[in-house]
């Protein structure tokens, strides 16, 4: 869960227009390729992140886009091609502000280990910080 200081519209859009992806999107210190983004009902994503360690990917499917309210997807990363885990998040309003929770289900605790061991939950603390920058622009 996150607040933003901005309304559910403002931080939808800069979670579905690939204009804005990469201007937040990823740990500091890398750079995003964005390959595809269509956040619409079976559409798909896929990004690359680049930093000195070298390229990492991810990829997904989105099922549901309800706009300013929520979104269910696949996410799977590169580096662990066989563990997809679906994340739903929903955007909250608080009256100007939005609160965003994002739950993720992975297919085993060890996956969830594994992933968060290889910096996915460093990757979403920095990612929210840049997010809160962008909107605050």
């Amino acid at each position: 869960m996150r607040e933003f200081d901005a309304a559910p519209a403002q931080v939808f859009r800069a979670w579905t227009d690939p204009e804005l992806i990469p201007q937040w999107l990823g740990p500091s210190g890398t750079t995003m390729t964005l390959i595809e983004y269509n956040a619409t009902p079976g559409g798909r994503y896929t990004y690359v992140h680049r930093n000195e360690s070298g390229e990492h990917g991810f990829r997904g499917v989105f099922h549901t886009v309800v706009t300013n309210e929520r979104i269910v997807q696949t996410f799977q990363y590169d580096g662990r091609p066989n563990d997809v885990s679906l994340e739903t998040l929903t955007f909250e309003d608080l009256g100007g502000r939005t609160r965003v929770h994002i739950h993720a289900v992975f297919p085993s605790v060890e996956t969830r280990d594994a992933m968060i061991e290889d910096g996915m939950e460093h990757g979403v603390r920095d990612s929210m910080s840049h997010l809160d920058k962008l909107l605050a622009s």
